[in-house]
């Protein structure tokens, strides 16, 4: 899995990164930059990453605007999103469900108006139903999302790139759903963020001891956000096969005790389980098999360096989070 071979792809080819501030975006800007493409970033942030990239504040929601920015471009990567925790998801749906099917429907209409060469959408391990091992092929989209809004938003802007191949045999739009991912530029949060960077949040903050909700026996499928933008990059190169989209997770279970074990030894801290809670769906796990085969996705990142990259990176940058949108506040 090695991008470096696919150079001549990308040198001076015009690429478009929504979210290219976030979480995984601003690997493949990185990454991008490396392989010689012309960088244009669209975020909310007020954020600038990279001096070999474009920044351009905006909103999504504005149909004007992507038609704008996606005006002469050869390549999209659509990651921006909201991303929360369940607890935020269920009180605040409507600050998931509005913006995401606003910017989804206009950034992929626009590409497709001004005829943007190739494009991946970054959906989620949301709009998957409910199960315990998650397969492209075993999906049923009769069935609704495990996270019902975010999900439903997500799985309809694959609807549309579906439409846009049945009626317009338009087929170089691709989709990903990555697994729960994390990493540098994360939303650190505790109101809304996911469980790690909520973590390391109340850990850097010096909680004692830091009381976790469940047994921790739960078990989820964590990615490092540097590997899921490999993965991403060369699903734009490559293409999904014969599905409508490809996984992208580290392919391995990881009980909640075992992520706070590993935390504990990065940095010592104090922490209790509190059993009266619940903790949650017992096991998520993504089969990557597929990308695997089709796009030689490789993952690199163990756990316990994930979270050591991730840690470093929030010790050193907290201040950065404060500069990210919050589409909660």
């Amino acid at each position: 899995m090695n991008l470096k071979d696919h150079v001549n792809f990308f040198e001076n080819k015009k690429v478009l990164v929504t979210g290219g501030t976030g979480l995984i975006g601003r690997f493949v800007v990185n990454k991008l930059c490396e392989l010689n493409a012309d960088v244009t970033v669209v975020s909310l942030d007020e954020l600038k990453l990279n001096n070999k990239a474009i920044y351009i504040k905006g909103d999504l929601t504005d149909f004007e605007f992507c038609k704008k920015i996606s005006k002469n471009i050869d390549f999209a990567f659509h990651i921006s999103g909201v991303k929360g925790s369940v607890k935020v998801t269920i009180e605040k749906p409507s600050s998931f469900f509005v913006p995401l099917i606003m910017m989804n429907t206009n950034f992929l209409e626009a590409c497709r108006l001004n005829k943007v060469k190739r494009l991946v959408y970054t959906s989620s391990i949301g709009a998957y139903s409910s199960r315990e091992i998650f397969i492209e092929d075993e999906e049923d989209n009769s069935k609704p999302p495990m996270d019902m809004y975010p999900g439903w938003a997500k799985r309809m802007a694959e609807m549309q790139i579906l439409a846009y191949k049945k009626q317009y045999n338009l087929n170089n739009f691709f989709a990903v759903r990555p697994c729960n991912v994390y990493g540098p530029g994360d939303n650190f949060d505790p109101e809304n963020a996911m469980v790690i960077p909520t973590l390391m949040n109340r850990i850097f903050k010096k909680e004692d001891p830091v009381v976790i909700w469940g047994d921790g026996s739960a078990i989820r499928d964590f990615a490092y956000a540097e590997d899921v933008a490999d993965g991403i990059i060369l699903t734009l190169i490559k293409g999904t096969g014969k599905f409508d989209f490809l996984n992208l997770g580290s392919g391995n279970g990881y009980s909640i005790k075992k992520l706070v074990e590993t935390l504990c030894e990065i940095h010592k801290f104090n922490y209790k389980f509190d059993t009266s809670k619940d903790s949650g769906f017992p096991r998520r796990i993504m089969n990557i098999d597929n990308a695997k085969k089709i796009l030689g996705f490789n993952p690199k990142y163990s756990l316990k360096k994930g979270l050591e990259e991730t840690w470093s990176w929030y010790i050193n940058n907290s201040s950065q989070t404060k500069k990210r949108h919050n589409y909660f506040k």
